[in-house]
């Protein structure tokens, strides 16, 4: 019998509305989806129609469907749970029901429950942009934007012995997350200066000023934020050259160059799954939308929070 599943798509900019599928009898894994995580930053701009033209193979997930701008399935954040009755991580749209191949369905370790399981995909960009950046062991380390990813990062670089992970963000309440995952904090006008690593993920032109003013001589600079169809301005012809600040560009559609050899994607994301292992991130959990209701709540959801679950039932 053919099987109905129901996903979410963007039909129009801020307008988005439930449909009806049926499954495709093809090879792959059969997934009920127990959770899927809305990936603010990036969600946004799709949900918006930001995408820029020259971008839209780019910026393709996974196992999407449809076109940019619209209609379009879009996310990569699912839990879900297989026929066996094991529960594994796909970098899928959200949808109550798909099939995706054996491949990207990547186990979720039974200690990291489902809720926190969703942060993965977050984790993993989190996972690479270390690899990009190359912390040392004391180094003092600044990053800009607590976003989820902004305080995955840090929270990566708080293990590292003997750095001092300083959290800015223009929130004074994340400062509770800051602490409890070992980090300092400050608002961007108290940021520590003459900081040796500087990871940026505010998607802000006055965050990434903020790095190339607060770092170091010789400093490593880590754009990880995507800007859509802005683009900012920067001051590269004040005290850049003289500083010889390197700016470095990282983005997790592909492996870090410095693991590339050695690590696959599905390597990748069974290491961030690994990293959740930890009840402190379940801070970062923020609220439960049920799919029933994500046409309607969509929008606000995206206006602002950390990450935002959407539930089918079984979690």
């Amino acid at each position: 019998m053919p099987v109905t599943a129901r996903a979410f798509w963007i039909v129009a900019a801020g307008q988005g509305e439930l449909r009806d599928e049926i499954l495709q009898d093809s090879p792959g894994l059969a997934i009920t989806t127990l959770a899927s995580g809305i990936s603010r930053g990036t969600e946004a701009l799709v949900f918006a129609g930001r995408v820029p033209p020259s971008q839209y193979a780019t910026m393709r997930a996974p196992l999407m469907d449809g076109d940019f701008p619209f209609p379009v399935k879009y996310g990569y954040s699912a839990v879900g749970r297989t026929a066996a009755g094991q529960r594994v991580f796909v970098l899928h749209p959200h949808q109550d029901r798909f099939i995706a191949p054996a491949a990207m369905c990547i186990p979720v370790p039974d200690r990291v429950p489902t809720l926190r399981a969703v942060l993965a995909a977050n984790m993993e960009t989190a996972l690479n942009i270390l690899w990009d950046a190359q912390p040392l062991l004391g180094e003092r380390i600044l990053v800009i934007g607590a976003g989820v990813v902004g305080l995955l990062a840090a929270f990566l670089c708080a293990q590292i012995p003997a750095t001092r992970v300083t959290l800015v963000d223009i929130d004074p309440s994340r400062a509770a997350l800051a602490e409890a995952f070992g980090c300092r904090f400050a608002l961007p006008d108290a940021a520590p200066a003459e900081q040796e690593l500087v990871i940026h993920t505010s998607a802000s032109e006055a965050g990434l000023r903020l790095a190339l003013d607060r770092a170091a001589s010789e400093a490593r600079i880590v754009e990880a934020s995507w800007f859509g169809d802005r683009t900012p301005g920067l001051p590269l012809g004040e005290a850049f050259h003289q500083r010889r600040l390197r700016l470095i560009s990282s983005q997790v559609g592909t492996v870090a160059p410095a693991m590339r050899a050695r690590r696959s994607y599905g390597d990748r994301m069974a290491q961030a799954l690994e990293l959740l292992d930890d009840p402190r991130l379940d801070a970062l959990v923020q609220s439960r939308t049920s799919f029933e209701d994500l046409p309607e709540r969509m929008a606000d959801l995206l206006s602002g929070g950390l990450c935002h679950v959407v539930t089918y039932g079984e979690t």
